[in-house]
């Protein structure tokens, strides 16, 4: 037997191979090709359909199957598509490419059961009205409804299949070219092959490194193009993952640094995966220190450990109330916990959100016993006043001295009780202007409103033989409410006139410092208040000395009607104080109410 050339005894075989390699890369490709455009059809008629749901069903719901229908042609009209609205029995309710009633029931096509079963509905056969094969998708109208009606779109598919040949046609005519040329360009071709693989292998192996930038840029084969663009997709998804990651990321990041609220989420084993500043601030711990550290490790406190057990344990969620002690008083937090689940409902961990409800359980613990000393001063006078009248009902009035002396006194308890009610009603028109700034601020002299309020006083200030002096400029002027800032100094000229020994002195002063801010001081030279007292006498019903408070006629309600006229002028109300010294109250008006006349 003869033998053959080397070439000859392979360019057989390498026909042989490179056309039975061409012709499953072609039939492979022209698959993948053919799925991809019918899966991107089912895709685009499965978009129209979303787009479709709301006019057809407000149609179908305001006029019947008449409008829905006449909408159902207008729409397909613009979108090129074939709609059908089928109902629950399979009867056509609107069609946008026949009359309804000339159609026959589709309650057995395949696409419809699978949507009247709640699910989407997809298949290719041949259309009875339009005499061709089609691409149908159908979907419930309005998901999740059981009684709702199917919508199907449609798209021929004679385009699809035409472009599906012209890609087998173009696979077998460069088969041919390339069978023809083979021979010849064999070596070249491998060179060829191999280049462009080494490019791909040395950008892959820049994306593995994370330079995702880059894109391969090949004019080869149409294998070849076609895994350089699958490469470059690939690569531009992760681009757009990984951004999209760190840009949740980011937002999460901000979101939670901006909440008010404590967030802790930990994970099954009890580590610290996320907390933000507010928790930190809240626990007073650092926020980077604690991740990834236990909660155990990081908060010492039962009640807070215990909530962050019960909502990873729970499915349900807990909620409850955690007490802090700390060094600079206590904290109360409100506490909701839930459980974290991953993609697959699998549990992950749990958050805890911690609302800070200090200020709140404060302001209702002042509420209580603001109540408790309203109550208890208005009932000492009104119990005096009814325990006078049931003597004098029960005879005293046969006696006149007693009688005089009873109504005396019964006249003087509704006057302190009119003096309270009186000063409530001022206390709580301050607080109202200052939450709505009210004030009807006007240019007034500040000497003018001191003489004013000392005139109010003189009968007191007689009484107990009190000089008072007065330190203020002529031409000094604030631009203020003048009879609630003339209260100011009457309350606080009237608070030192009591507390005054007999023969005293009070100084009244007022001045403007370089930034044009008024500072009016009210000093005595009295008993003085300890400095544990000093930041709580502006509350309401507040006494140093109750019993001597009372004695001396006071409401307990000066000091914070002083306090509340103040921050409605947008100042504030200060007290020196030192026991057996006297004490000097200082209001402060800003600079942008204070002026000097020439």
């Amino acid at each position: 037997m003869a033998r053959l050339r080397l070439i000859w005894q392979l360019f057989p075989a390498f026909l042989l191979i490179l056309l039975a390699s061409m012709l499953v890369v072609t039939w492979v490709v022209t698959g993948l090709v053919a799925e991809f455009h019918e899966r991107e059809a089912r895709s685009s008629l499965e978009d129209r359909l979303a787009l479709m749901r709301l006019p057809l069903g407000e149609a179908l719901r305001q006029g019947g199957a008449a409008l829905a229908d006449a909408r159902c042609k207008a729409l397909a009209r613009q979108s090129s598509t074939r709609f059908t609205l089928i109902g629950r029995d399979g009867a056509v309710l609107a069609d946008s490419a026949e009359l309804p009633a000339a159609m026959e029931n589709h309650g057995h096509r395949p696409e419809v059961r699978t949507a009247l079963a709640g699910g989407i509905g997809q298949g290719r056969h041949w259309s009875v009205t339009l005499r061709e094969n089609m691409l149908y998708v159908a979907v419930p109208l309005t998901p999740g409804d059981p009684a709702s009606p199917v919508l199907r779109a449609a798209l021929p598919v004679t385009t699809l299949d035409r472009y599906v040949k012209r890609i087998y046609r173009g696979a077998a005519l460069a088969g041919l070219g390339v069978l023809v040329v083979a021979a010849a360009l064999s070596l070249l071709l491998a060179r060829r092959m191999t280049r462009p693989l080494r490019r791909m292998l040395v950008q892959t192996d820049r994306f593995a490194a994370g330079d995702l930038d880059g894109r391969l840029r090949l004019r080869h084969s149409l294998e070849m193009d076609a895994l350089a663009e699958g490469l470059n997709r690939m690569a531009g998804q992760l681009d757009e993952r990984l951004r999209t990651v760190s840009r949740q990321h980011n937002e999460l990041n901000a979101i939670l640094a901006s909440m008010t609220e404590g967030v802790i989420a930990v994970d099954a084993g009890y580590r610290i995966m996320k907390l933000n500043a507010a928790a930190a601030r809240m626990l007073e711990i650092q926020e980077g220190d604690a991740q990834g550290r236990t909660l155990l490790d990081v908060i010492r406190n039962l009640a807070l450990q215990e909530m962050a057990m019960s909502a990873l344990a729970s499915p349900d969620g807990c909620e409850g109330d955690v007490t802090l002690h700390q060094d600079t008083g206590d904290r109360y937090l409100q506490a909701r916990g839930a459980m974290l689940r991953d993609a697959g409902g699998h549990r992950i961990g749990a958050v805890v959100v911690l609302n800070d409800v200090t200020r709140l359980r404060r302001l209702e613990n002042l509420r209580r016993e603001f109540v408790a000393n309203v109550s208890h001063e208005l009932r000492t006078p009104i119990t005096s006043i009814h325990g006078f009248v049931e003597t004098l009902q029960d005879g005293a009035l046969e006696d006149p001295v007693a009688a005089r002396r009873f109504l005396e006194i019964i006249a003087g308890q509704a006057e302190r009780l009119g003096a309270i009610i009186e000063d409530l009603l001022l206390l709580s028109k301050a607080e109202r202007d200052a939450e709505l700034g009210a004030l009807a601020p006007e240019w007034c002299r500040v000497a003018g409103l001191v003489q004013a309020a000392v005139q109010t006083c003189v009968h007191k200030q007689e009484e107990k033989r009190i000089t008072v002096t007065i330190d203020c400029p002529e031409g000094l002027q604030v631009r203020a409410q003048p009879n609630l800032l003339r209260q100011v100094v009457v309350n606080l000229l009237e608070n030192a006139l009591t507390y005054s020994p007999a023969g005293g002195t009070v100084v009244i002063s007022a001045a403007s410092d370089a930034a044009g801010t008024v500072h009016l001081c009210v000093r005595d030279h009295g008993c003085g208040i300890a400095p544990e007292h000093h930041a709580r006498i502006f509350e309401r019903f507040y006494r140093v000395d109750k019993a001597r408070s009372r004695e001396s006629g006071g409401t307990g309600l000066g000091l914070a009607i002083v306090k509340h006229i103040m921050q409605a002028h947008g100042g504030q109300v200060t007290v020196d104080s030192t026991p057996g010294q006297g004490s000097t109250f200082t209001v402060t008006l800003p600079p942008a109410g204070a002026t000097m006349l020439s």
